[in-house]
């Protein structure tokens, strides 16, 4: 009898949607075959065109330039917002609960996210391990879903704001594989750091790129083992990683959240 599909939770980048996500990881997904079912989420929070340019130099960063306010599914998206003097999080309760009702509803293995999405991901493994911290996570005073088997944060870093602190305490035990990139001007390492920080079962990987899920074919056979097994002995992707970033994604920015 066939083993049933892995369900792993998707989670996108900043400015960016689930459409957008599903399509750059097409060829990851495809080496995956039936064995992982992905599930891209749309983050809940539609940004607008002010939050847009307050972010960005240009609507190429990020891969901003695919979002489209004419097709819902491009739609550029947050998981939060950082307040004007960045020392917290807004929205971040909101997404929480948003995420609680879709974990009750099903079971998932892992949670595999970029950039944002990344530190979204590595915070909600946090958070399933100790729910109780932020009660409107609960349901019937229970946890939604166990904690999760594994983690993937391609390009994270760890949130700023109190509930952060909160979820994170001092580290999260849940098993993470960190993807970073070596020209990533984004999350460059010092930032990637303060999640690296916190993670306490951590696998930390590295490409020659920039801020992008690596895709090449040896990052794609790494990505398939992993989902499969992430907590067997899955040989590194190796030193021959550099893929290319899509035009623009390396472009130096400060970001806002």
């Amino acid at each position: 009898m066939a083993s049933k599909a892995k369900k792993v939770l998707m989670l996108h980048g900043y400015a960016q949607s689930a459409a957008i996500l599903s399509k750059r990881l097409g060829a990851v997904r495809k080496a995956c075959g039936k064995d992982i079912d992905f599930v891209f989420l749309d983050a809940p929070h539609v940004l607008s065109p002010a939050d847009m340019a307050s972010t960005f130099n240009s609507p190429q960063e990020l891969g901003a330039a695919e979002a489209s306010e004419n097709d819902p599914a491009l739609l550029p998206r947050a998981w939060w917002h950082v307040d004007s003097e960045r020392k917290r999080t807004d929205g971040l309760e909101a997404t929480l609960v948003y995420l609680r009702d879709v974990l009750k509803k099903d079971h998932y293995e892992g949670v595999f996210g970029f950039s944002q999405g990344a530190s979204m991901a590595a915070l909600l493994a946090a958070l399933l391990e100790r729910p109780q911290v932020f009660p409107d996570f609960l349901v019937d005073g229970q946890p939604p879903h166990p904690p999760l088997t594994f983690c993937v944060a391609v390009a994270g870093f760890k949130p700023i704001g109190p509930l952060s602190e909160a979820i994170f305490q001092s580290s999260y035990s849940t098993p993470t594989l960190h993807v970073l990139g070596r020209m990533d001007v984004i999350v460059v390492e010092e930032r990637a750091k303060t999640l690296l920080d916190v993670s306490a079962n951590k696998r930390v990987e590295w490409h020659d790129g920039g801020h992008f899920v690596p895709s090449k074919a040896n990052w794609r056979a790494f990505f398939r083992d992993y989902l499969r097994n992430p907590t067997g002995d899955v040989p590194s992707p190796g030193p021959a990683s550099n893929s290319q970033p899509p035009s623009g994604v390396a472009t130096p920015v400060t970001l806002a959240y």
